[in-house]
């Protein structure tokens, strides 16, 4: 069975080039080169994407803590 799959990309030319230049350099196939470049933008996008959904439930948590706050004044208020 394999564990790899074939597609076809189209990219520009300069970054052509670069995957060329790339792949001489660290004498490494340009499919090795591709298949890490998608699997770190694939990570950052994940870790963006948390990162935004905590800052969210931060600002969520901050609202119910201040709405909290304020029922519980008035409970002490009307209580005096």
């Amino acid at each position: 069975m394999k564990t790899k799959r074939k597609i076809s990309l189209t990219i520009d030319n300069e970054i052509f080039n670069s995957l060329e230049a790339a792949a001489q350099i660290y004498n490494m196939a340009k499919s090795q080169i591709a298949q890490e470049a998608l699997s770190l933008w694939l990570k950052k996008r994940t870790e963006e994407l948390m990162a935004a959904g905590y800052e969210e439930m931060a600002k969520d948590d901050k609202d119910f803590v201040e709405l909290t706050l304020m029922a519980q004044m008035e409970i002490f208020l009307a209580l005096k």
